[in-house]
């Protein structure tokens, strides 16, 4: 497969042989592809053979050109296709531009101290020459309801969700006043940029890319989940006030506080149920990948996080289940090593021992989470799910689809301590059978 990749590339860009072909291990929507071809390090962004979409590969091309018209730092795009070239999906390469993605990289390392002070100011500033492009400089850019939208590709799941029903009420009940609609980029965040010693220097992955509220983009990049376990909220590297005086600095007014807040907490929702859609490729059984499944679990954090955001719940250290040893198994059929000691097992394979090439190894880091997160599972979930059911029958709701259908239509107070409680320990106890580390990432 990659020998037939390289020649279709050579093929398609006549700029010398293709060298070093391989597949990076970001990206579960694309494939991330890094080449040589003669002297020129590129990168091949392709759509996913079983799940193409030409039309928003030929959007994400037209803003890469656009955004670079107006003064935005992108790589330069050397091609794109359709995939009927024999790439053999919708794609675009790239200048593969010099520099760091890995967010825990850039949050910790000395070598991008200095990079990370003058990041925020500096994001804003880029944010509003985004904004600045016309929306008619992309074809095929649509505005729409985005809290209607999210609302609906919740309900399309018809599972029941109190965390998320209770922040969608209250994004309903404190909707911002409109602005103009600008172009917005849709995943501006740490992880989506290049980063060098000296500060930014490319915006990556424009597929999102929509028309709407200028705001979405500031609230996303100061999402919890892309600030990778640090404080600071602008991608944890610094305060939202040097985010927005950057911005100032080129749009001539800084945004409104309160409205970027709120795209904050639609943030935290959209991702958790991004995070239901993308299970969903998995769960289908049209595209199987630990790493969707993996994804699927994460919606709680997001939840955590939407809970956070709206004062309702805070950062609190919780024990690992795992931590504890259960000593000898008391099942008379049990045997040793028990079933919790054969993932213990697996799990430790799968972190130190699964070889491959890099991608691989990634995806057996993904199947180690998921294997410690059914082992948590077992050993508290039958607890948890008890303790739910008594603080949903104190509501006088048999079951989460009561409890999220009362918040919906009023009928059940989403400001009642007892209503927030049940539905914040349900969260709390959900995370930390996945990922109780989570819990305890300042808000």
């Amino acid at each position: 497969m990659t020998a037939e990749l390289a020649a279709a590339l050579e093929h398609v860009l006549r700029a010398g042989p293709v060298t070093g072909l391989r597949r990076l291990t970001a990206g579960a929507s694309r494939e991330t592809w890094v080449f040589d071809a003669g002297d020129v390090p590129l990168v091949l962004r392709r759509d996913p053979p079983a799940r193409q979409d030409p039309a928003v590969m030929a959007r994400e091309a037209a803003c890469l050109r656009a955004a670079a018209a107006h003064g935005v730092p992108v790589p330069g795009l050397r091609g794109a296709g359709d995939g009927t070239d024999g790439v053999g999906s919708p794609y675009l390469v790239m200048d593969r531009v010099a520099g760091e993605t890995l967010a825990p990289r850039l949050l910790r390392e000395d070598r991008y101290a200095a990079a990370r002070r003058g990041l925020p100011r500096e994001l804003g500033r880029v944010l509003a020459r985004i904004h600045a492009v016309p929306v008619a400089a992309v074809p095929g850019l649509v505005a729409t309801d985005r809290l209607a939208e999210l609302r609906a590709t919740h309900d399309g799941f018809g599972e029941a969700r109190p965390a998320v029903e209770l922040a969608l009420r209250w994004l309903a009940d404190h909707r911002p006043d409109p602005v103009g609609t600008t172009l917005v980029h849709g995943d501006f965040r740490n992880g989506n940029l290049v980063v060098g010693t000296d500060g930014l220097r490319a915006v990556l992955d424009w597929e999102l890319a929509r028309a709407g509220d200028p705001r979405e983009d500031l609230g996303w990049l100061c999402a919890k989940v892309w600030r990778f376990g640090a404080a600071a909220p602008v991608g944890g590297f610094g305060p939202r006030e040097e985010l927005f005086d950057g911005y100032a600095e080129v749009a001539g007014a800084r945004p409104d506080p309160v409205a970027v807040h709120w795209w904050e907490v639609f943030a935290a929702v959209h991702w958790a149920v991004i995070c239901r859609v993308q299970a969903q490729r998995h769960l289908s059984g049209g595209e199987e990948s630990v790493e969707l499944a993996v994804l699927g679990r994460r919606a709680a954090e997001a939840e955590h996080d939407a809970l956070l955001a709206l004062g309702l719940t805070e950062a609190v250290p919780v024990p690992d289940p795992l931590a504890s040893d259960l000593g000898p198994a008391a099942d008379v059929l049990a045997e040793r090593p028990t079933a919790d000691e054969l993932l213990a097992a697996v799990t430790t394979f799968l972190r130190t021992e699964a070889g491959g090439d890099e991608r691989t190894r990634y995806l057996a880091r993904v199947a180690a989470t998921a294997v410690a997160a059914v082992r948590r599972e077992l050993r508290v979930g039958e607890t948890e799910r008890a303790a739910h059911a008594a603080r949903l029958a104190a509501l006088g709701c048999r079951d989460d689809a009561e409890l999220a259908a009362g918040l919906r239509d009023g009928t059940l107070d989403a400001g009642a301590p007892a209503v927030v409680e049940a539905v914040r320990a349900a969260t709390t106890a959900r995370v930390t059978m996945s990922n109780p580390r989570y819990l305890a990432a300042p808000p």
